[in-house]
């Protein structure tokens, strides 16, 4: 960071710190307590795709890795492609197993990461859901995190609602989890996902 942006109030911004991602079993307790919101164990990461081989290679070692759960009765990882481009995979386990989820999504990220590939990573996401009320609608809310920033903000899509999102949901998560997570504070970075898997 130079002397003119220091002048100029520029900020360096924040190192992707992945390991953030193992403080969402923790949040989680938080969310029971707090929301009444549980685990639904799904999970994803959000990249863009590069044409090449070394990016199938990374992918292929990224399926081969996750996959390996199936034999012990895990779901199979699914890529997905939204409408945007961006490649979507989907990870699974049961929903009182967050944190073999946690290490599932940890492990893609790092191993793209690793592999020179994380300016492709956009963000990963845990969703939580409530239970069924009278009209036997859920609520449900995700944990995104932004690997660029390094902080996690709730994305909260209204039930039946096409792209509308439960913004009191989302603040009500956001003031539970002050001390659990790093939490993003600009709220213009609260993007929506809509549709993303997991949620």
């Amino acid at each position: 960071m130079g002397l003119l942006d220091i002048i100029l109030g520029r900020r360096k911004p924040a190192r992707p710190d992945l390991d953030q991602l193992f403080a969402v079993p923790s949040a989680a307790v938080t969310l029971g307590a707090g929301a009444g919101l549980t685990p639904t164990g799904r999970g994803s990461v959000c990249f863009a795709s590069v044409e090449g081989g070394a990016f199938d290679r990374v992918r292929r070692e990224v399926r081969d890795l996750l996959d390996a759960d199936t034999a012990t009765g895990g779901t199979p990882v699914e890529f997905s492609q939204d409408a945007y481009g961006y490649t979507w995979l989907l990870a699974e386990h049961a929903p009182d197993d967050l944190g073999g989820l946690v290490n599932d999504l940890h492990a893609v990220n790092t191993l793209l990461q690793d592999a020179g590939f994380g300016p492709q990573l956009l963000c990963s996401l845990t969703g939580f859901r409530t239970a069924p009320d009278e009209r036997g609608e859920q609520r449900s809310v995700a944990l995104v995190y932004l690997y660029k920033r390094g902080t996690f903000y709730p994305f909260a899509p209204l039930p039946g609602r096409a792209e509308r999102r439960d913004n009191a949901l989302e603040l009500q998560t956001r003031a539970l989890l002050a001390d659990d997570l790093r939490l993003e504070r600009d709220l213009a970075r609260w993007f929506p996902v809509w549709g993303a898997p997991g949620l």
